[in-house]
């Protein structure tokens, strides 16, 4: 023992933690190793304000032992998720919903039997997983998944969203012992390890203009006015390291306004959008403060970081003189441009400006802290009203608990969002938000800094309209959401959803104050569209709800997780408690064994490695062929052995803790770990797992178990 605990100590570098994720990275470029998924191919029809979306991901098995593929992928926010198929040869399975408990017994009851079988869990409403079982050597599966979601223009311009990648996630704040985000990543530059396709068509009632990305290179063909077909081009390096962004506009400005039924199965559903009133020129503005909170951990360094400095500088100086100010930085800890906030003078601007300039990016990400800190900070005055802006990649697991925070403190601050990055956590960022009734912006790259800033000081001029209320008159409406509409910026149309009884008749009437006086305008439902093709409406009517019932609270009781239950199982959609399941009959796998492999995720594009808090020398999961040694002791074998495959690991968390006990099997699976820290020793299920998703150089045979202790 005394000679590892020498060897390990004299290998301390000077390398420092970044990210306390349990994210590894993955050396893909290893030997044989096995990647299950081969492609996936997008195919996105927009209809009017309605995007149908298709995802086929293609797994294979190049291994030569049967394998379960893991993989955790992102969705919209927004997205009703409604139907999935197991394809395999000339045989399509099409997906059941279950319970989530129920789906997970009916899986593993699958794969025990030896059968193919595929299940899709939502962990975030942006975060899923898709596990394929008994992929045998030489199979391909695909799954198909299909999801609608509604694109609410803002200002005129419509932008849809595919995201690619669930980026690392800081999981120091989450006690909830979730090993959600426990995945393997790519370092950054290495090329995808699966090929990536995608294809846009949109189909407007008005002639379409200004189609364009700023995220990948596309190719953009016109059959006629009113139709638009988009592809990327084949020069996209990587194009799955980086959300997909897609913005285009209608002629004129255009927004496709209007009331949209379906009628089905003894239900009848609508959606109603409305553009707001213009703004008016003549209101006056009242002195403002601001509190910007600014993400400076590991995973916002370098390009990340520049493009922070560059948003919040031009959000700075353009602030009126009579506006106030101050600059939270967070990372593990936090700390405070002043004591108090500043009157926005060049002088105090350029403090602001100095105080960023030399700030890198490192550590973990503390939000929580971070916000119970901003809300405690003095105020310009006892009466000010005060914003809080967040400017973060949102890379964390405590969603929840940020919600709940903001919710608990309404009457105290604003909260608007700015996401920074190519694929930033949207759900976080949204939410925080929403909670807030205010709004959130994405800057995915540095030439987006200046347009971004200059929409936020649009939106905070003054609402467009607030007190808003909505009548109906001879068309009986209910389970309508939002049950109340909160205030109007920055040229959002008013989106309502419900359902209603009898016949589509009568008229549906908005009011609301406006800087011009008492806003109103009557829409008469018979001018609605009654469609089969609006059957998108009842999954959306029934992800809203479950928004309203689940997305942004934490404080939910027994009552509300069986309503969403309830609806996830009447409208065939995946939510936090439902998921799908695909069985395939055929037996193919007669002992059930199976090796675990997790799909390695690229590095978000512009992201440092130091996002991800392990070392890059780490290994992930792969299947590598080993050679067998013998040791004459039971002490020289797990020493040897433990020194040639894990001290550069271990090195790294010794910076950390007092010490490291570490329990391996007689088969080379670490089986315990604990730290020592002040006297006591303490399991740590996060290191275990790391060490676990690391590949040993060869077999660990010694025929007992050994308890390897290493203090600093």
């Amino acid at each position: 023992m005394k000679h590892i605990f020498i060897i390990i100590i004299a290998l301390i570098s000077s390398f420092g933690f970044a990210q306390k994720t349990e994210s590894p990275y993955l050396e893909v470029l290893t030997p044989n190793a096995v990647i299950p998924l081969k492609s996936t191919n997008v195919d996105v029809k927009i209809s009017g304000n309605i995007a149908h979306i298709h995802i086929a991901q293609t797994y294979q098995n190049k291994g030569n032992i049967p394998i379960e593929a893991k993989y955790i992928f992102p969705l919209s926010t927004q997205a009703a998720v409604h139907k999935m198929q197991m394809t395999i040869g000339d045989r399509t399975i099409n997906a059941k919903i279950y319970e989530k408990q129920e789906a997970q017994r009916v899986y593993d009851k699958a794969l025990k039997a030896g059968k193919r079988a595929a299940k899709l869990d939502q962990h975030r409403p942006n975060v899923f997983q898709m596990n394929v079982g008994n992929i045998m050597q030489n199979d391909e599966v695909t799954i198909d998944i299909y999801y609608t979601e509604l694109l609410v223009p803002t200002a005129g311009t419509y932008e849809f969203v595919f995201p690619t990648v669930v980026g690392p996630r800081f999981t120091g704040e989450n006690t909830s012992g979730e090993k959600t985000f426990n995945q393997p990543y790519t370092k950054k530059g290495v090329a995808d390890t699966f090929d990536f396709d995608l294809n846009v068509q949109i189909n407007s009632g008005i002639p379409i203009a200004d189609v364009s990305s700023n995220t990948h290179k596309i190719k953009v063909q016109y059959p006629n006015t009113r139709i638009a077909e988009i592809s990327l081009r084949e020069e996209n390096k990587n194009p799955s390291n980086r959300d997909f962004i897609l913005k285009y506009n209608m002629r004129g400005n255009e927004i496709q306004a209007g009331l949209l039924l379906y009628e089905d199965k003894g239900e009848q559903f609508f959606a109603y959008m409305m553009e707001p009133p213009k703004a008016s020129a003549n209101l006056k503005t009242t002195a403002k403060e601001y509190l910007f909170i600014v993400d400076v951990s590991g995973s916002m360094n370098g390009y990340p970081m520049e493009v922070s400095k560059k948003l919040l500088r031009n959000l700075l100086v353009n602030l009126p003189e009579t506006d106030h100010y101050n600059i939270l930085l967070f990372a593990g800890g936090s700390i405070v441009l002043s004591d108090k906030p500043l009157a926005c003078t060049k002088e105090n601007i350029q403090k602001g400006i100095n105080f960023l300039t030399n700030e890198r990016g490192g550590g973990g990400t503390q939000l929580i802290k971070a916000l119970k800190r901003a809300y405690q900070l003095p105020r310009m005055d006892a009466k000010s009203a005060r914003s809080m802006v967040v400017i973060t990649d949102g890379y964390v697991s405590v969603e929840r608990q940020a919600f709940e925070l903001i919710e608990k403190n309404l009457g105290q601050a604003n909260v608007f969002t700015f996401g920074i990055g190519s694929s930033v956590n949207r759900y976080l960022l949204e939410g925080m938000a929403k909670v807030s009734n205010s709004e959130s912006f994405i800057a995915t790259e540095m030439s987006e800094a200046n347009a971004v800033a200059e929409k936020f000081r649009n939106y905070i001029k003054s609402p467009l309209l607030t007190q808003i209320r909505i009548k109906a008159e001879g068309f009986d409406v209910y389970d309508v959401t939002p049950s109340s509409i909160p205030d109007v910026f920055a040229s959002r149309p008013i989106l309502i959803f419900g359902k209603y009884r009898g016949e589509a008749t009568g008229t549906l009437t908005i009011t609301g104050q406006s800087g011009n006086g008492v806003f109103q305008k009557e829409f008469k439902v018979a001018d609605g569209m009654l469609s089969k093709d609006n059957e998108a409406l009842r999954y959306l009517w029934a992800r809203k709800k479950i928004e309203r019932l689940d997305d942004y609270k934490r404080r939910f009781n027994d009552n509300t997780k069986q309503q969403v239950i309830e609806l996830g199982l009447k409208y065939n959609l995946v939510t936090q408690y439902t998921s799908f399941v695909a069985v395939d009959n055929e037996v193919v796998n007669n002992s059930g064994n199976r090796k675990v492999v997790k799909q390695p995720l690229p590095m978000p594009k512009n992201v440092n490695n130091s996002a991800v808090g392990a070392a890059a020398s780490v290994k992930g999961k792969t299947v590598i062929k080993k050679k067998k040694r013998t040791v004459k002791t039971a002490n020289e074998k797990a020493t040897t052995w433990f020194k040639e495959n894990y001290t550069e690991f271990i090195k790294k968390y010794l910076k950390k803790y007092d010490g490291i006990r570490v329990e391996i099997g007689e088969n080379g699976e670490i089986l315990k770990v604990e730290i020592l820290v002040n006297g006591t020793w303490i399991m740590n299920e996060v290191v275990l797992e790391q060490l676990n998703l690391m590949i040993a150089k060869e077999v660990f045979t010694i025929g007992k178990g050994v308890t390897i202790t290493i203090k600093n």
